[in-house]
């Protein structure tokens, strides 16, 4: 069985994901007279509109030149999840002696963690199948370039599919920030870093923001020497500061260096070693390593699509499309990375599933109107959702803040994971969540409370009133429903009830 190039090495595993997402023995269907739905691109964007589309009865066409799964299943979440809980097994392990526990030296097998990696994406991979979507959700699957031909019509590999509706959904692909001597030197990104299977001793990772601040701890924990370079003067620049100082302590501790203000001025190659010539101010650094690791951003997938033949309009941020997803051609529909600057694994779930409405079923669903929580999984993880204060503070609502720290969490204290909190944002002068940031272990799995308590239109006030069980790391939640309702007890107030009281002794 015959591997992609991004996808290394050849083993049984990678066969196993190539059977699955790209079977080098499939042939075309032919096409349909005429598709209710044609999709390009099998990302997660793409798969769920086409699954949905197709499980309400449409005739759809899914169209896909690299891999099914997209970025999600190849080369982002399942991988580097694999990668990540990895990596926190060995912190575990170093960080086992205030339990009481004697641990062994902990040595890493790094063959064996990225062995893990391909296994586990391989045993996944046969919900993004060819043969699943195919024989069992009843869908024409092409396996090439796709592009547009007329406002209604595709090519794939000299056949043409005619629809009633398409939607673009071709994703993104990390970002090449064009230094001098890059390209020359060589470097990984989230395509190819999983490809590995010796430890590089010494890596710099270029860009603080998620993917990097992931990766570089996941490499740290696995002993490698990590160097973090930003641009900006905060890493995680979209997060709350306090947050990103949480993690910025973490990092110091794990003994990752972060070079904050600081450029990369050229990368040389000097034998096996490279190069990389930093610029802070006035300040000049070099650094020597053995690998790269680029994530300054990603750049949406709109070339060789025939976007003009199809009349619709992209830019530098991706194909353009309006509040309900459509393109500037009304029988085109975009979703996923390539249009949206949410660029989440459940953003994209989340537009396909406007897309069907909107597009199959004259629905009026608006991208605006969606609740987008996100979460950066490093240790501890920072999730989000919501305004920010800086956001209310542009929009001039004024807010009101609410912060539990862990450290007053029972649960957290008997974890010893004290370095966090959760932070909620109300609109002043009510209980309306505008906003929150937790950081916490699992802060991804705490930040749906509050994500569903926004959307049901659940005040902060209520749920103070919600039980947790005892101890849970979740209760720091509760904890500023307690703090809001305290707000509420005014003096005034106070001294009705001790009248009231005083009268019923």
């Amino acid at each position: 069985m015959r591997s992609f190039p991004e996808v290394l090495p050849q083993d049984e595993h990678n066969d196993a994901l190539i059977a699955n997402v790209h079977p080098a023995d499939w042939n075309d269907p032919e096409p349909a007279p005429r598709y209710n739905l044609v999709v390009i691109g099998a990302g997660t964007a793409g798969l769920v509109s086409a699954a949905g589309a197709a499980g309400l009865g449409a005739k759809v066409a899914l169209v896909e030149r690299r891999l099914l799964g997209g970025d999600c299943l190849n080369f982002g979440c399942v991988p580097s999840k694999s990668l990540i809980r990895s990596a926190r097994a060995m912190a575990a392990i170093r960080d086992a002696a205030p339990f009481g526990i004697k641990a062994a030296s902990g040595e890493t097998d790094f063959a064996a963690v990225m062995e893990r990696v391909r296994r586990i994406r391989a045993r996944i991979s046969h919900h993004d199948s060819v043969r699943r979507f195919s024989r069992e959700l009843g869908i024409d699957v092409f396996l090439g370039n796709g592009c547009f031909t007329g406002p209604d019509t595709l090519e794939v590999n000299g056949k043409t599919l005619r629809f009633r509706k398409a939607v673009i959904a071709t994703g993104a692909r990390p970002g090449n920030p064009g230094i001098p001597g890059l390209e020359d030197a060589g470097f990984l990104t989230n395509e190819t870093v999983f490809s590995l299977t010796r430890r590089p001793e010494r890596l710099v990772v270029l860009g603080g923001g998620p993917i990097g601040c992931e990766l570089a701890q996941a490499f740290r924990r696995l002993g490698c020497a990590v160097t973090i370079v930003e641009q900006a003067p905060q890493f995680l620049t979209r997060e709350d500061p306090d947050a990103a100082l949480i993690l910025a302590r973490a990092f110091e501790r794990e003994g990752i260096r972060v070079k904050l203000n600081t450029t990369v001025e050229k990368v040389e190659t000097r034998g096996g070693e490279k190069i990389v010539h930093l610029k802070n101010g006035a300040a000049s650094e070099t650094l020597v390593v053995e690998e790269i690791l680029v994530g300054v951003g990603r750049v949406p997938n709109g070339e060789g699509l025939g976007l003009e033949a199809a009349g619709v309009r992209s830019g530098a941020r991706g194909v353009e499309v309006d509040d309900r997803l459509r393109t500037t051609n009304p029988l085109v529909y975009a979703a996923g990375d390539v249009c949206s600057r949410y660029q989440f694994t459940h953003m994209a779930d989340a537009a396909a599933r406007i897309v069907i409405q909107n597009a199959l079923f004259h629905g009026r669903k608006k991208a605006s109107a969606l609740t987008i929580p996100w979460c950066t999984y490093t240790d501890p993880e920072i999730a989000h959702v919501g305004m920010y204060e800086r956001d209310a503070e542009q929009a001039r609502i004024a807010v009101d803040t609410f912060l539990r720290p862990l450290s007053e969490v029972d649960r957290a204290i008997t974890d010893g994971e004290e370095d966090g909190f959760v932070k909620v944002h109300v609109k002043r002068g009510s209980d309306r969540i505008l906003g929150a940031t937790i950081v916490a272990l699992h802060a991804g799995e705490m930040i749906s409370e509050i994500t569903l308590a926004m959307v049901g239109g659940v005040g902060l006030g209520a749920l103070a009133s919600v039980i947790h069980p005892y101890p849970t790391q979740a209760e720091a939640i509760r904890h500023t429903g307690d703090l809001y309702t305290r707000t509420r007890l005014t003096p005034f107030v106070k001294k009705i009830f001790g009248v009231w009281l005083s009268l019923t002794r």
